[in-house]
């Protein structure tokens, strides 16, 4: 049996569906976020997949791109967390909803 682009595609939807049930089902916000850094990857994957498959290298760099931008957002996104955390002792999503200005 060959590992073929269907197998890859395969992965990359499952993996992605396991994000959205995280982002969905989760009440903390780590989780949360963790679980929205799942679907990224997953997306980064049907990107080299397709890239790779197909021969040319535009999936492969567009990748490039989302790492990085992916890597300021997990500094942006964790330090919100942790100065959310630090003001309200919580990282429940519920409990943040009632923050006021």
């Amino acid at each position: 049996m060959q590992v073929g682009l269907q197998h890859y595609l395969v992965v990359s939807a499952l993996l992605f569906c396991l994000g959205l049930l995280g982002v969905i089902a989760r009440r903390n916000l780590l989780i949360i976020y963790m679980s929205l850094e799942l679907m990224l990857n997953a997306a980064n994957l049907a990107f080299v997949a397709v890239s790779r498959f197909n021969g040319n290298l535009d999936g492969q760099v567009m990748v490039f791109f989302i790492i990085t931008v992916a890597a300021a957002e997990v500094a942006v996104g964790l330090a919100l967390i942790v100065a959310l955390y630090r003001k309200r002792q919580t990282a429940y999503v519920e409990d943040l909803t009632t923050m006021k200005l």
